[in-house]
Order: structure tokens, then sequence, then C-alpha cells
């Protein structure tokens, strides 16, 4: 490397790890007894006692990851802003749960999705739910999670992709290093060590990535040098093997691209595609919605959500925009005719030929713990499930100690899985698709569920039960096919049709086998899709849920209306 990373630069990674470990056991001595619940409570909900500004940081912290660092940066490289709809769509997402799926969460006073999902329908459904969102947590969250962490270490020591230490794959080494870590101090803390270091690390790594931007942006001369210096020089990749990047500066700074664009990402497919996605991922599944059944009240249920979404504003321009900005430079020949080795190695090429010695460590550490906040969020939601869903549904009696003592060995038991199932996402053509593609085949028949659960009173648990299944199977199908090659067309497409198809089949089996809406699942079913929009406000200014949801919904608006 031309910048390599130096002795002080380590010594910063080294110290910053086994200072977050230290703060996650350090939790998990000082947990004391919240408002509700017992050692149980605590362990997993931190006595729901977690605030607004903690749920949105928190929710914020577990969505990212090195992934975003890495991927991100990646595809920016390749084909511009596009791939940053996948930020700013999460927040009109974000808006639908905190204005109709938080207060039934909070209404509910349950632990975990899969039970809120059998006191609207039944236990079955609970079962195949709980299922599923072990396997999100585990391979979707964690592997995603571990295996871009362990390859953005490869890039920093210059190691070739089949480099090996003491004997075994580099890469696997790396992963089990940092699962365990991770793992560690999930298991002493619970979710309160969870939100704690997910706060600290949430700050470095925007400190670093906006670091990268400022410094990168401040280089290349400003916006209007960017775009003249993107449009009037080719591509570095243009011609390249590894890419098929065909260079059309009129729309690399552009959210929204035409059928046929090379990133494959038509307008069309992400406004039909992501809210698919979208809704499983922000308002029905365990790993991020874990935080909002923490909440205090149904007040910081609903405000730290639209927290969150105001947070999603900035990763197109931390995250994305650098990817944008290193194409300029190169172009530019600001690195001496050096450009990343490979489109996955844009940012830790940025890190190693920006930064001065020591926060090049501060920034690769912030990397490092984005990978850790994301599996120790999904630990503990795994944690969870399995210690509610698994045990306690079935013995009803165990005491909230053993019920810590089954969440710590499903912690450790949960690293091992993850840390053997993350080489999956090295068969994708880029990490970003690898996530996006799982997501696409696990999240249609949850949405539908979920959506039309809450919606529509006439919803029976037959016909969850049967879409749940059904949608299983036909993700499972499009999976292989993709695998295998078979078949590899449009994933936000794909995950439409997925979701239309599961609609129709509950809606054809609610009729089919009509149900009576039992008590229980009463207060859990919107009559009106008005109703939720009258409750109290919950304070004034942007503390009114409604406002803030509002100011939310008109930004995103203006961002888009300025980079369509």
């Amino acid at each position: 490397m031309d910048a390599p990373v130096g002795g002080l630069d380590w010594t910063i990674i080294g110290l910053y790890l086994v200072a977050v470990v230290g703060l996650g056991v350090a939790a998990g001595f000082l947990r004391r007894t919240g408002e509700r619940g017992g050692e149980g409570g605590r362990y997993f909900l931190a006595g729901n006692t977690l605030a607004w500004p903690v749920i949105g940081l928190a929710m914020f912290a577990a969505n990212i990851s090195t992934v975003h660092l890495v991927s991100l940066a990646e595809t920016a490289y390749k084909f511009g802003l596009v791939f940053g709809n996948f930020e700013w769509m999460a927040g009109f997402t974000l808006v639908l749960l905190s204005l109709f799926f938080a207060p039934l969460y909070l209404r509910s006073r349950v632990a975990t999705l899969p039970d809120f999902l059998e006191r609207r329908f039944d236990r079955r459904c609970r079962d195949v739910l709980s299922v599923v969102s072990l396997f999100s947590a585990i391979v979707i969250h964690m592997g995603v999670a571990l295996y871009t962490a362990a390859w953005v270490l490869r890039g920093i020591l210059g190691l070739p992709p089949s480099a090996t230490i003491l004997g075994m794959d580099a890469l696997m080494v790396f992963i089990a290093i940092l699962g365990a870590l991770t793992g560690a101090y999930t298991m002493l803390g619970g979710l309160l060590a969870v939100v704690w270091t997910e706060s600290v690390q949430t700050i470095l790594l925007l400190v670093g990535a906006i670091v990268i931007t400022v410094v990168g942006y401040l280089q290349v001369g400003g916006w209007a040098e960017l775009a003249r210096t993107l449009a009037s020089n080719p591509h570095p990749l243009a011609g390249a093997a590894e890419s098929e990047v065909t260079w059309g500066t009129a729309n690399f700074l552009s959210m929204a691209r035409p059928s046929g664009d090379p990133s494959g990402m038509a307008w069309y497919s992400i406004l039909l595609g992501y809210p698919v996605l979208g809704i499983w991922y922000w308002c029905c599944d365990q790993t991020i919605v874990q935080r909002v059944l923490a909440a205090r009240n149904e007040k910081h249920a609903r405000l730290g959500p639209l927290f969150c979404a105001f947070l999603k504003i900035w990763p197109v321009f931390f995250f994305v925009l650098p990817g944008v900005i290193c194409v300029a430079l190169v172009q530019k020949n600001a690195f001496g005719g050096a450009a990343p080795l490979a489109a996955a190695d844009t940012y830790t090429f940025l890190i190693t030929r920006l930064l001065p010695v020591g926060l090049k460590g501060l920034v690769i550490a912030a990397m490092l713990a984005a990978a850790m906040q994301t599996c120790s969020a999904a630990l503990n939601s795994t944690a969870t499930l399995v210690a509610y869903d698994l045990f306690k549904r079935r013995k009803p009696d165990l005491d909230d100690r053993t019920l810590v003592v089954i969440g710590k060995w499903t912690t450790v038991i949960g690293t091992v899985l993850a840390i053997v199932a993350s080489p999956i996402f090295g068969h994708y053509a880029t990490i970003f698709e690898g996530i996006n593609k799982l997501i696409s085949y696990v999240a249609p028949p949850i949405t539908a569920v979920f959506l039309v659960g809450v919606f529509w009173r006439r919803a029976s648990a037959v016909s969850a039960l049967v879409t749940l299944l059904a949608g299983m199977a036909l993700g499972a199908a499009m999976f292989v096919a993709d695998w295998t090659g078979l078949y590899r067309g449009d994933f936000m497409l794909l995950a439409f049709g997925l979701l239309a198809a599961c609609l129709a089949v509950m809606i054809a089996t609610s009729m089919m086998f009509p149900e009576p809406l039992k008590d229980e699942a009463r207060p859990l079913v919107w009559g009106d899709w008005r109703e939720p929009l009258r409750g109290e406000p919950g304070g004034r200014g942007l503390g009114n849920y409604r406002l803030a949801a509002a100011a939310i919904l008109a930004v995103f608006a203006a961002l888009y209306a300025v980079f369509r």
C-alpha cells in the first residue's frame, strides 16, 4: 500500500476493541431494575426504560454496519448515488412503524414479534415467524456483518483472497475473532449492553464517515467540480472485466434511473420493490423492532423510529457519496494513478490514502464497530426469541434467571452459527446484492401477513399460516433458482410479485376459511386506518409525533425532488 496502516493506527484499533468489549461487560454488572419487569425483562428489553433518542439511535446503529461503508461505497463507485434509495426509502417505512405498528406493539406488551403474531392469529403462525426471525438474525444480520468486516481487515492488511493464517482461511479467522468478541459482551450484558455500545459505536462511525466525506469533498473541489470531472472523464472501471458500467454522467448523480440502467435499479423497481423489503425489515423484524418493544411508553415508541428516519437522511452523503468522490479523485489522478483493486475496496482505499496516521486507525475501528454493533443487536434478538418463543411458551413456569441462562447460551450458539453461515455472501457479485436478494425471498409473506393482519379484521389464522408457508416455499424456490443460475431477474420486482401473490393467497383463504376475531386480538387491529392518527400527540412541536412524521415526509420528498 502507498499509505499503510501504521503502528499507532493498530494501537488505536486494539484499544478501541478492548474498550467496546469492556463497556458491554460493564453493562452486564450494572443493569438496574427498571420501571417494569424482573431480571428477564432487564436482560432482554432493558426493563422497558428506553427513551426515544436511545431507541432511534439504537435502531440506526442496528441497521448500519460495515456493509454500508463497504457495499454502498462499492455500488456508488460503479453506479453512482442510485443505491442510496435503500437509505432514503427507509424513512417512509419508519414513518409507517411509528404511526401504525408501534402503538399496537406497545399495546400488546409483547417481548417478541412472533408473540404478537400468536395473539393476533395463533400459535402456529408464531412458530413459523420464530424460525424465520432466527434465520434472518443469524444469516442476514450477523452473517453479512461478519463477512464484510473480515473483508475490510483483509483489504487493510493487503492480503489476497486466498490468504491463510496458521493454515486456515484468513477471512474465516477474522470472522471468528470478531464474532467471539461481540458474542462475549452481548452474552454478559443483554440489551442494555447492546444499546450502550451501539450508542458509542454509532457516534464514532458517523464521525469517521463524515471525516472521509469532508476530506474527499474538499480535495475534489466541491460539488460543481465533482460534476464537471465526472462528465469530462471516462469511468475508471469502464471496460474492466469485473464491471459492466456504461458511463452516463447525467444519471450518475441521480437517484431515479430509467429502464435498462446498468445498476439494474430502475425507478419503478425501487418504488414497487422497496416497500416489500422495508416494511419487513423496519416494521416486522425482531432485530430492529426490539428497541421499540423496550420503549418506556407509547410516546417514546412513536418518536424513536421518527428520530431514526431523520438519521437515515445522512448515509447517502456520508456512506454513498464517498464512492462517487473516489471516482472523481481517480479521474483527477489524485492518487498518482492508483485506483481500488476492486470496487469492493473503495472505502478502505479512501481511508488509507486520504487520512493521516491515527485518524486512519480511528475510522477503521469505526468500521469494525459497525459490524460488531449489528451482530450484537442480532444476537440479543436471537436470545430473546429462543428464551420466550421456544422455552417460555412451552414451560410458562420458567423463572427469569433460567431464561437469562438460556439467552446467554443462545448467544454463544448463535455466534457459532453466524460464523459458519457468513461465507454464503461470497457467492454474490457484491455483498449488497447478496443481502438484499436474501431479504427479497424472505420478506414478502411476512410483510403480507402483518399488513393484512393489522388493518383487516377478517384476516384469519388459517389464512396467515397458509400465506406464511406458501410464501416461504416460493421464496426458497426463487433462492435455489438464483443460486443455481436458472433465473436471475430484477429481485426488487420479484419481491413485489411475491408480495402480490401472498396478498392474494391471504385474502382468498380468509374468505374461504372465515374466523371470528378473537377477543385477545381486538386491540391489535385497526378498525379504521385513521384511528392511530387520532391518539394523544405526546408533546409540542416535533415532540408531537404527527408533526414530526409530516416533517420527515416533507424532508424526504424535498430530497427526491433535488436528486431526481
